[in-house]
Parts: C-alpha cells; structure tokens; sequence
C-alpha cells in the first residue's frame, strides 16, 4: 500500500489505497489489480473501467455507496483529490464558526457543474452531513446523478441548468441560502488543448502518447470558449446578484499563472473578502479560490441563521 503524502489531515485516503480492503469490498476490482515494479498492488490508471471499479470500491467502502454508475465517456474523478476539496471548504467555513468544524444538514453547499458522477455530493454527506445542491447543463449528467441519489437512498437537490451561459439564474430560487459554493470548472479553452494537457501529462508520467483521456469527460466536463478564466470570471459576475444568499462562493484553479488575474477581477467585483487555498496530493499541487461579499463581522451569523 503506497503511502500518499500532503492530503487534508481528515483525508480517509492520507495512507494510499488498501487494495485488499477494497476488493473485500467489492470483489469486482481484484481482476482489475496488479503489481507495480516495487511490488505493490494497484492498478492501470490509463484503464477507463479500471479507474471506475476503483471508483465504486472507495465510494463503497470508505463514503457508504452501495450504487455508483455513470454513463459511458462521462467524467470520472479521482477521489481522494476530489474529497480534499471538501475538507478544505469544512475548513474555510470553519473560520466564521468559532472555528469548529459544520456539520449537520444545516450547512447547505451547492454544486456547480455536479456531473454524472455526483462525486462531491456523495463525499461531502459521508463525511460531514451537508445538504447539497447540485446543478448542471447537461439532461444525460442530471438523469445519472438522480440515478445514484434514488439507489443510495440519499437527499440531493439536483437542478438543470437549461441556459449555458447562466450560472445561479435559472436555478437558485429567491429563498435559497447557501454557506458555500463548489465548482470543478472546465478548464481548456478547447478540446484540441484537453487531448494535448493529457498527452502531456502521460509522457510526463512516462507512460507514451495516449489518445484517450483516462477519466474521461464530455466537452462541457472539460473545455469551454476561454477556458476557465472566462468561466469563474463569468462566475464572480453573476455572484454579485445573490451576493445575499451565499457566504462563500468558491471553484477549483488548475492554473496557478490564472489566480493573479482572477484578482483582480475579484477586486473589480469589490468583494468583501478573496483567499487562495493550496491543497496537495503526492507531487501535484491544486488550489481553490474563495470569495465572499459578507463582511467579517456578519459570517458568524450567517453562519448560525437558519438557510433554507
């Protein structure tokens, strides 16, 4: 079991993968399994349905999933980075919380971009008890993730988006309140920079050329006109509108050359507060940015007030 250094302390992956805890869990993913040259079972991370069945023994074994399936070429995310996020938001919201982490279906989240997969959701319930909002484009992503939500018996408020270029109008209502926002924004400007981002990624791996991207993803998972600058730029725009309903709106940067610019486009918006959050996952560094339109002297009782 490969130790895996810098994950969120509270991370149930901080020691690597139990592949023997795993396949007990779910004996479908032993096939899959292998060793490594130092003699450590794993697994072909360029194999799509292996990345899935390692998907579905971690959401069953650590998060409590019995179901979790997702339709074919849809977007299948890495767990333990995806889980980080997660904790580093308990974290942030824990700041305006007598710096006691939230738990409890009172803190509600929403989920920008929630996909088929329904990863966030799933985690963030497991391990906190959030209530979650999940919202996305695509008819294909929200059937798959009313799926999983129905088979595990859990409650998640899945909406359509059915304007592309809106982000909170269309499907945040009047009432809604929200302690924070999550997003995984599609972050090439094309999909002709998405195949070459992976082709890199597996020569830097020293895996060769592949064609294929190993978690998959639609066009909209992936890529959108200005990459994800023009996305979370668009995003901290329409947050001015319900400025009122959210006390933290936040998305993933996978760029770190971007957060200087996104900057001074929070600046621009006149927010009352931004910050960058570095999370780590073995060699790779990832980041979020966070912003908020509360004053400091108001979070706590935002905090503490009853969202609907």
């Amino acid at each position: 079991m490969a130790t895996k250094t810098n994950l969120h302390p509270r991370n149930l992956h901080n020691e690597g993968y139990d592949f023997a805890r795993l396949i007990a869990a779910l004996p479908e993913l032993g096939p899959f399994t292998g060793l490594n040259p130092a003699g450590q079972t794993t697994i072909d991370f360029r194999d799509v349905a292996a990345v899935r069945m390692l998907n579905r023994a971690l959401l069953k074994a650590d998060y409590g999933i019995d179901f979790w399936d997702i339709p074919p070429n849809y977007l299948c995310p890495p767990i333990p980075g995806r889980v980080d996020y997660i904790h580093h938001l308990a974290d942030l919201l824990a700041r305006s919380n007598n710096n006691e982490i939230p738990r409890g279906p009172q803190i509600k989240a929403l989920d920008i971009g929630t996909g088929a997969s329904l990863v966030y959701p799933l985690t963030g319930q497991s391990a906190y008890g959030w209530q979650f909002t999940g919202v996305d484009i695509d008819p294909v992503a929200i059937k798959s993730a009313q799926q999983i939500a129905k088979a595990n018996a859990l409650d998640v408020d899945l909406r359509l988006q059915e304007n592309r270029e809106d982000i909170f109008d269309g499907v945040i209502h009047p009432d809604d309140r929200f302690h924070v926002t999550l997003c995984n924004p599609p972050f090439h400007a094309s999909m002709e920079r998405a195949t070459k981002g992976t082709q890199r990624k597996w020569a830097n791996l020293g895996k060769g050329r592949s064609g294929k991207l190993n978690f998959g993803g639609q066009n909209a998972e992936l890529w959108c006109p200005g990459g994800e600058i023009r996305f979370i730029a668009s995003m901290v725009d329409q947050s001015r509108a319900i400025a009122g309903q959210c006390l933290w709106f936040t998305s993933l940067v996978s760029k770190k050359d971007n957060v200087q610019t996104l900057y001074k486009i929070l600046k621009k918006a006149k927010v009352a507060n931004c910050d960058v959050v570095e999370m780590t996952q073995g060699q790779k560094t990832s980041r979020f940015i966070a912003w908020t339109f509360v004053k400091k002297d108001q979070r706590a009782s935002f905090m503490k007030g009853s969202a609907r």
